[in-house]
């Protein structure tokens, strides 16, 4: 039996931008974010939580119906988490607990540093930290190689090279499906922003570690269970080893909150 849930939508204008926010629920606040991901892909995760919380979802500064004022603005964490600030306390019902997955993770840790009073509890999971990484430099080539294929123009072959430095092997066929049928005009705009504008100020933030050992933020850092191996695994770890912490394992692997949103929610309540 499928339960409706009540989703109210609206509009932000911040700095250089318009955002477009979801709520539902009732209760204490929790955000879900991505980057680039945007609310629809948090739907079904959002509608589970909503029994008992009030959870705020959007679409990034210049992804979806998130428009720009620049559209060869780059997205940086600092930005993102300027605009999530300024979402909580559209709600006023902050201080909020953020769960933020790969890009938004770094959005949400970026907002722990400076609007700690907007966030009481951060689970970041997954956040592609390449800045902690002693091979650093190898991977930051081949970021700027895989920005460049994409540029070009050569779709599959981007998404080749970044899948495989993530270390994440896809199904077989699994490449040709996605990028052999027909995308939307959307779907297309959203990818090129994000390989053009937003992979390479996400992967080359480097966290101020003093600062969140130290800001009254609770951290926790999330991993994926079927991601051992990974980059993303790799990048937790280390900064989860960083903040003297231990990382916390979600079900599934980095979009495990997609494929499973039913326990995936029950870990994250249990944190909660």
């Amino acid at each position: 039996m499928t339960t409706h849930v009540s989703v109210t939508t609206d509009t932000l204008d911040v700095a250089g931008a318009r955002l477009h926010y979801e709520v539902r629920g009732a209760g204490p606040l929790i955000a879900l974010v991505g980057a680039p991901m945007d609310a629809a892909a948090f739907a079904p995760l959002a509608d589970l939580l909503s029994v008992d919380h009030t959870v705020l979802t959007t679409d990034p500064r210049g992804i979806n119906r998130s428009p720009l004022d620049d559209p060869d603005q780059d997205s940086t964490p600092d930005l993102r988490a300027a605009d999530l600030a300024r979402l909580i306390g559209r709600l006023d019902l902050g201080p909020a607990a953020v769960l933020g997955s790969s890009g938004g993770a770094v959005t949400a840790l970026a907002l722990a540093r400076t609007h700690p009073d907007r966030v009481h509890t951060v689970v970041a999971h997954e956040p592609p930290l390449v800045e902690l990484l002693d091979d650093r430099e190898r991977l930051h080539a081949g970021t700027d190689d895989i920005i460049a294929t994409r540029l070009r123009g050569d779709v599959t072959g981007a998404w080749t090279k970044f899948l495989a430095q993530a270390g994440i092997v896809p199904p077989d066929g699994v490449l040709e499906t996605m990028f052999g049928a027909e995308r939307t005009p959307r779907e297309e705009a959203d990818e090129l922003r994000w390989f053009a504008h937003e992979l390479r100020p996400t992967t080359r933030w480097r966290p101020d570690l003093a600062a969140l050992r130290t800001v009254g933020t609770r951290i926790v850092v999330g991993i994926g269970e079927a991601s051992a191996g990974q980059l993303c695994d790799r990048t937790s770890r280390a900064l989860a080893g960083a903040l003297g912490s231990e990382p916390v394992l979600f079900p599934g692997d980095h979009t495990g909150f997609v494929d499973d949103p039913a326990r995936f929610t029950t870990r994250l309540r249990e944190l909660l």
